[in-house]
């Protein structure tokens, strides 16, 4: 089988796309890899605790390996770092990277050649997937997951926290991917088939913080592209 590791950020796409691998016998997910915002202990963008990320990984059952970055990591931090780690990765045995993105092109060209470079070849089982159809089985495998942060470009503050069922898809504005494919929103997963057991959580404040994009798009789970000109709402989530 093919030895691989999950570029996980804790998200519905994420989420989703671990369990499609999982079911495909041609690979063997081992590892789960997450970008970490290192000053705040915070999954980078999405804004999550450390503490939660890491029940998740327990109740995936996985090993979790983290690219530790700055507060707003430069393309030169994200991309050492990110070489840094997969190159570890590499040498453990690990050949093939899995991605959750959907349908930005440059993203994927730029993962693929990146990882390229250093051996390692790129697996996007979403890929090009209609993300109506992905929200549709995302709710009916029986995940469960809350919006962790919302661009003020695209949603009000009113999104952030809600969970993600029909409700929220219908209320969803006409200019917003369901699956916030272009960054409109970020989630957290806590529930459905790849874990073991439910991630307890109690919602905390929500808080509202503005970004300076850089020049380049580093990734998805790390994503400061143009809408990052404007401002993002947190929910802050908490381990009971």
């Amino acid at each position: 089988m093919i030895k691989a590791y999950m570029n996980w950020s804790g998200g519905k796409d994420s989420s989703l796309c671990l369990h499609r691998i999982k079911q495909d016998k041609r690979y063997s997910v081992e590892s789960l890899l997450t970008s970490v915002n290192a000053a705040h202990n915070r999954i980078s963008m999405h804004g999550v605790r450390r503490e939660l990320l890491v029940e998740q990984a327990n109740a995936i059952e996985l090993p979790l390996h983290t690219i530790e970055l700055s507060e707003q990591p430069g393309m030169a931090e994200y991309e050492q770092a990110m070489m840094e780690r997969v190159g570890t990765l590499k040498a453990a045995g690990y050949t093939h990277a899995v991605f959750g993105d959907i349908f930005l092109e440059d993203l994927r060209i730029y993962r693929e050649q990146k990882l390229a470079s250093m051996g390692m070849e790129c697996v996007f089982p979403l890929w090009k997937v209609s993300t109506k159809e992905l929200m549709e089985e995302f709710l009916g495998l029986g995940f469960k997951a809350v919006i962790v942060c919302v661009n003020e470009k695209f949603l009000d503050k009113g999104f952030c926290g809600r969970l993600i069922d029909e409700s929220f898809v219908r209320d969803l504005p006409d200019n917003v991917d369901v699956c916030g494919e272009n960054g409109e929103y970020h989630s957290f997963v806590f529930d459905g088939p790849i874990f073991k057991y439910p991630i307890p959580y109690t919602s905390g404040e929500i808080v509202y913080k503005r970004y300076e994009a850089p020049q380049t798009t580093a990734s998805s789970d790390n994503r400061m592209d143009q809408a990052s000109t404007f401002g993002f709402y947190f929910c802050d989530l908490l381990l009971p």
